[in-house]
């Protein structure tokens, strides 16, 4: 069973569209998205998922001669981290990242 969303979508690609922008995309329909909880899980696990991500690989590109060259080895199997939770929200899946999964499921689903 599909349910719809505030865009008029079915859930499950709301929910996949959370994940393809890293954190901005899960802002995004966090902010837009009020009344599925299905997609505002999604939602937030993609911002704590991506957000601290996205500052440690700003700040360790700082870092002169092998900054980018660890951010590198570290974003290019990060998207991966986009791939699979989008495909399991898709799925119509609530696949939980380890710890962060937990956190986006509270706040969710407030259990």
């Amino acid at each position: 069973m599909s349910y719809n969303t505030s865009f008029g979508l079915p859930e499950n690609i709301v929910a996949a569209l959370c994940y393809p922008v890293g954190w901005l995309s899960g802002l995004f329909f966090l902010l837009l998205e009020r009344k599925n909880k299905f997609v505002r899980f999604h939602a937030m696990q993609s911002v704590l998922l991506f957000m601290p991500l996205a500052l440690f690989l700003f700040l360790v590109s700082w870092i002169p001669w092998i900054g980018w060259a660890i951010a590198d080895s570290v974003g290019m199997p990060g998207l991966l981290l986009i791939v699979i939770p989008a495909y399991m929200a898709f799925r119509g899946s609530k696949f939980k990242i380890p710890i962060i999964g937990k956190i986006a499921y509270n706040f969710a689903y407030g259990e």
